[in-house]
C-alpha cells in the first residue's frame, strides 16, 4: 500500500521545520495545491478570492483603511508572514501582517471596475495576502472597494471571519503601534486547525478511498481544462429554493453546471466538474484559512437524471468529501482514466446569510460583481443564495464564443428551474 500523500508531506515538513530558524507553519492539502498552481503560472500570480462593495462617495477614509487592513492581518497566521518553500516544502514563514489599503487612479477614458480588475492582475508574486483596493470615476456617486485575498489564506468559508473583523476594525481604528507578528495564542489557534485538517486529510486516504473514487471517476476524460484569462460573464436571478427544493439545492446547482458544460464542451465522455466542499473538522477552533477540499462531479453527457438519484449519488461523494484532491486524481488515474487532473468547470455556492455585512462609517457595503476576472478553469458558475438566488456563468472568450456562453447558460438556468420547481 502506498503512503498518503498527505503523510509523505508531513514528513518532509517537520524535517524542514525542525532545521529552520525562523516558525514555519504546515500548509492544508488546498494550501498546498495553490501554490503549485501558483508557480506554474507564467507570471506567477496567485489566485485570488475578490469581494466588491459600492459605497456612497465619500465613506471610505483611506487611512483608516490601512490601519483596519493592517489590525484585522495581524489577527490571523494565514495573513501574516508569506508563503514559500524550505528545501522544495512548502509551507507558511510566520512574520509581520502582509496587507495593504490603496487607492488606485481612474484613467479619464476607464471605469473604476476596469481599474480594479487591472489592479488585481497585477497582483505580486509575493504577497501582499490581504489588498483593499479603492477606486472611483471623478464624477461618480459611488466609490468602489475591492476586498481580495490570497487563496492560499483564505476560503469561502473564511469570509465571514474576514468582513466581521474588517468591520470590527475599522470601528475601533486602533492608532496602537502595528502588531510585528500575530500573537502566540493565534498562532496556537491556527496551528491546531491546520494539524486536524491535515490528520482528516490523511485519515480520509486510503484502499477504501482509492477504490471508491477509482469507481466514480474511472471514465472521466474531460477536455483538457486550463485556466481562462479574458473572461465574460452572465447572471440571472432565481426565487430562493425553499421546502424540498432546498434539499437538493446543490445536487440541482451540479446537474445545471454539467449540462452548461456540456454545451460548451461538446463530448460523449465525462467532464470533470471540481467544487470546493467540506471544512474544519469537528472539534477545529475557528480559524481563518483554507481548509475547503475540491471535489470531483464526473458529468455524463446528454443526462436527465431525476433530481433524487442525482442526490443519492453526491451524497455518497460527501462520505468521502476529505480524500484530499491530488489522491482523488491518483485514483481516477489508478483506474484508468485518461484524465489529467485539470478542472473543466467549477461551481461555487455561497450562503450569503452566513456572511455579515462589511460596514465601514456606518454604511454596509453593497455587494456587485466583476466581469472579466481570470478562472481556475474554462468555466465557472457561481450562485449566491440569500433573499433570492444569484446564477453567474463566467466563461473564457479565448475558448468559447459569446452565443455558445448564452446557449450554455440557457441551458443551465433550464435545468435549474426543471429540477427547483414546485411538485
Amino acid at each position: 500500500m502506498h503512503a498518503s500523500i498527505t503523510a509523505a508531506y508531513l514528513a518532509r515538513y517537520r524535517s524542514a521545520a525542525a532545521d529552520s530558524p525562523v516558525d514555519l507553519l504546515p500548509l492544508t492539502g488546498a494550501q498546498r495545491r495553490f501554490l503549485i498552481t501558483r508557480r506554474l503560472a507564467p507570471q506567477g500570480r496567485p489566485d485570488v478570492v475578490p469581494l466588491f462593495f459600492a459605497y456612497p462617495r465619500g465613506t471610505l477614509d483611506l487611512p483608516r483603511l490601512v490601519r483596519a487592513a493592517a489590525a484585522t492581518a495581524a489577527r490571523h497566521p494565514a495573513l501574516c508572514g508569506g508563503f514559500g518553500t524550505v528545501r522544495g516544502t512548502p509551507v507558511l514563514r510566520v512574520g509581520a501582517p502582509s496587507a495593504e489599503a490603496a487607492r488606485i487612479a481612474v484613467a479619464p477614458d476607464s471605469t473604476a471596475r476596469s481599474a480594479l480588475r487591472e489592479a488585481l492582475l497585477d497582483w505580486p508574486a509575493d504577497g501582499p495576502a490581504l489588498r483593499l483596493l479603492v477606486a472611483r470615476e471623478p464624477d461618480g456617486e459611488e466609490e468602489l472597494l475591492a476586498v481580495a485575498v490570497d487563496h492560499a489564506a483564505c476560503d469561502e468559508q473564511s469570509l465571514g471571519i474576514l468582513t466581521t473583523d474588517l468591520t470590527d476594525a475599522y470601528a475601533r481604528d486602533d492608532r496602537a503601534q502595528e502588531a510585528v507578528a500575530p500573537d502566540q495564542a493565534a498562532l496556537t489557534v491556527y496551528r491546531e486547525a491546520v494539524e486536524r485538517q491535515l490528520a482528516a486529510e490523511d485519515a480520509a486516504a486510503g484502499p477504501v478511498a482509492d477504490a471508491y473514487w477509482g469507481r466514480r471517476l474511472g471514465g472521466v476524460t474531460g477536455t483538457g481544462g486550463g485556466a481562462a484569462g479574458s473572461t465574460g460573464m452572465l447572471s440571472h436571478r432565481l426565487p430562493a429554493a425553499e421546502g424540498a427544493a432546498r434539499t437538493a439545492f446543490f445536487p440541482a446547482l451540479l446537474d445545471a453546471t454539467a449540462a452548461a458544460a456540456h454545451r460548451l464542451h461538446p463530448t460523449d465522455g465525462q467532464l470533470a466538474l471540481g467544487y470546493p466542499w467540506g471544512g474544519r473538522p469537528t472539534g477545529t477552533p475557528a480559524a481563518l484559512g483554507c481548509f475547503l477540499n475540491t471535489l470531483v462531479h464526473p458529468a455524463a453527457p446528454g443526462a436527465d437524471t431525476a433530481l433524487d438519484d442525482l442526490a443519492d449519488a453526491w451524497w455518497d461523494d460527501l462520505d468521502h468529501a476529505d480524500t484530499p484532491f491530488d489522491e482523488v486524481v491518483r485514483a481516477a488515474r489508478t483506474a484508468g482514466a485518461p484524465w489529467t487532473g485539470a478542472l473543466d468547470g467549477m461551481l461555487t455556492l455561497e450562503d450569503l446569510h452566513r456572511r455579515p455585512p462589511l460596514v465601514f462609517g456606518g454604511v454596509p457595503g453593497r455587494e456587485t460583481h466583476l466581469a472579466g476576472r481570470p478562472l481556475a478553469a474554462p468555466l465557472a458558475v457561481a450562485a449566491s443564495h440569500g433573499d433570492d438566488l444569484l446564477v453567474r456563468l463566467a466563461w473564457d472568450r479565448e475558448r468559447f464564443p459569446e452565443d455558445a456562453a448564452h446557449a450554455a447558460f440557457d441551458d443551465l438556468l433550464a435545468t435549474l428551474r426543471r429540477h427547483l420547481r414546485p411538485a
